[in-house]
């Protein structure tokens, strides 16, 4: 369903209309660095990363493609803003417990003003965020019964950071934000970093994931993994079978 579907549905711009487009783009829009690292098995190269929304609109839409999270995010911010919602594009940073190396604003996150305000993200790799979660704190559990919350944060560069619990474990964060607005613009200095880091999460070879019903389905070089239910099963991919498995099971074609 595209943007001028919506309008037509007479989308709300309310909770409800937002859990399930949350849910649909975790399904149907991969998270993928293939634009940064190409075909791991073939010639082609990375094409770069780019955050114009044009651009976005481009690759994400009409080419049916994924991207990380200052692509995913930055065009869903938009997507959100033309459905009517009061939404916030919010810097985040994805950091080990008590470290703070990485560069600034090394994640695009966004929020959005509707009876509470909420964190709302499409663009965070696994584990991924199913649920808008509220910001005073209270705990949510998502469609895996995983539990989030958000707590206010006084660390540098942050107001908040999310929490997450997997069933059996404790509290662990996924990232700390701010709740500053910002520009697009703002993002491409990091975006560019990410992209271009020696050695760097995003450099070192092909991330594809993408959510399913009951977990989520993860394509690297030459694993294909699925965790259902809590279960994990892997299959080995070889080279000549990649871009196969790339098209059929994440509907990407490079």
């Amino acid at each position: 369903m595209g943007l001028t579907d919506l309008r037509a549905a007479a989308v709300s711009p309310d909770y409800e209309t937002l859990d399930r487009l949350v849910s649909a783009h975790l399904q149907h829009v991969p998270f993928e660095n293939l634009d940064i690292v190409g075909d791991p098995h073939g010639a082609a190269d990375g094409d770069g990363v780019s955050l114009s929304l044009p651009d976005l609109y481009e690759k994400l839409v009409d080419e049916r493609r994924g991207g990380y999270c200052f692509e995913l995010n930055g065009l869903w911010a938009w997507l959100l803003d033309e459905l009517g919602y009061d939404v916030d594009r919010c810097a985040g940073r994805v950091t080990d417990e008590g470290e703070f190396g990485h560069p600034p604003a090394n994640h695009h996150t966004t929020v959005v003003h509707l009876d509470k305000s909420y964190v709302v993200d499409v663009g965070s790799g696994t584990p991924q965020l199913r649920t808008p979660v509220p910001l005073d704190g209270t705990s949510v559990a998502d469609a895996v019964g995983v539990q989030w919350r958000v707590d206010p944060d006084d660390t540098p560069l942050s107001d908040y950071v999310l929490k997450l619990r997997k069933p059996g474990a404790d509290w662990s964060i996924r990232y700390r934000f701010e709740t500053t607005p910002r520009a697009l613009p703002y993002f491409e200095a990091t975006c560019d970093y990410l992209a271009n880091e020696p050695d760097g999460t995003f450099t070192s070879g092909p991330i594809v994931a993408r959510s399913t019903p009951d977990g989520t389905l993860s394509l690297d070089a030459d694993t294909l993994t699925r965790v259902a239910d809590g279960e994990t099963t892997e299959w080995t991919i070889q080279p000549s079978e990649w871009n196969e498995v790339l098209a059929s099971e994440f509907g990407i074609r490079l």
